[in-house]
């Protein structure tokens, strides 16, 4: 039997760092999760067109600080510029947060080189019905091109409509999932198909990180 551990959760404090920092007395901890759970799915779904590839949550006592990353801030912060505004007023009048908001939109120069983008990419091309297998071939591709050691990309469902649901993967290049201090950037996303749900996982190595 093969015991699959999360690429990101195996490396926190090594090479990765949580997507949340705080900290919060026991009573109010399932609280703060909820909301910041909240806070995510709520710029996820309002912003699904701006490819936003992590939403940082840092906390002290008076103040939230959220960080998105994203490979076309332009969408978020619309027109005039008061996306910020609007993404402020509605998390407080929707979640009822009584802390002052901080939001910093941070843009992504090699969106290529982010496993979460390229998932939402093949995601996006096997919604038009594209073959599976020419879609991965040009996810690796844009990968390669922007100087990736090596990543590995798996889809798993009904493929190309197919009876019985399999699951397929392709890899080029390294990618030392068992290697503490190698730097795996791993993400997963689902396809809505008109045969179903496809999952699509890829695995990412960015080279390795010595001074740990």
């Amino acid at each position: 039997m093969g015991q699959k551990t999360h690429p990101s959760g195996f490396r926190i404090g090594i090479t990765e760092s949580h997507r949340s920092s705080w900290f919060a007395k026991t009573k109010i901890y399932p609280k703060i999760i909820e909301e910041d759970y909240k806070i995510r799915a709520y710029i996820n779904k309002t912003f699904s067109k701006a490819n936003i590839a992590l939403i940082q949550i840092n906390r002290n006592i008076s103040q939230i600080e959220i960080n998105i990353h994203t490979a076309r801030p332009g969408i978020i912060l619309g027109k005039m510029g008061t996306g910020i505004d609007v993404i402020r007023n509605e998390l407080t009048t929707k979640l009822k947060i009584t802390e002052k908001l901080r939001i910093n939109i941070l843009e992504i120069t090699e969106p290529d080189q982010e496993a979460i983008l390229i998932a939402q990419w093949i995601a996006q091309q096997l919604e038009k019905r594209v073959a599976f297998r020419r879609v991965v071939r040009q996810g690796i591709q844009k990968a390669k091109k922007s100087n990736i050691n090596g990543i590995k990309i798996q889809i798993a469902g009904r493929l190309n409509g197919a009876e019985i649901a399999r699951k397929e993967w392709i890899r080029e290049g390294r990618v030392p999932l068992q290697t503490l201090r190698a730097n795996i950037d791993y993400a997963h996303t689902k396809a809505q198909t008109i045969y179903g749900i496809l999952g699509i996982k890829i695995w990412l190595f960015k080279g390795e990180k010595i001074d740990i």
